[in-house]
């Protein structure tokens, strides 16, 4: 899908220049303590975490019960999931392959140790 044209600009593509110029973990929390508050950052992560638990097949009171995102927000997450722009779908996907990556390299360490 085709991004909103209301989102596209100079600053934000500045924004974004920047963001993909970080290099790992830490320099994301570097960045982003920065430039979000708190709150402003711990809702963006809420909102990720609502989305991998409604990709996960989640309940809305397993989803408010864990991340204490307002039934609102899992709404809208769920409407992005479905109806919006794939960047949730995008993001999801390259963490589960990172992640089954990982655990893929970790198997494979843990059993040359009892080889």
């Amino acid at each position: 899908m085709a991004t909103n044209p209301k989102l596209k600009g100079e600053l934000a593509d500045r924004l974004f220049q920047g963001i993909l110029l970080l290099e790992n973990q830490e320099e994301c929390y570097q960045f982003f303590e920065d430039i979000c508050t708190i709150s402003e950052l711990k809702s963006l992560a809420q909102r990720l975490e609502v989305a991998f638990m409604l990709k996960s097949g989640h309940t809305y009171d397993e989803i408010v019960a864990k991340t204490g995102a307002s039934t609102a927000t899992i709404s809208r997450v769920k409407r992005c999931l479905n109806y919006g722009a794939d960047g949730y779908k995008l993001i999801l996907e390259r963490v589960e392959i990172q992640n089954a990556q990982t655990q893929s390299t970790t198997k494979v360490d843990s059993d040359k140790k009892y080889e």
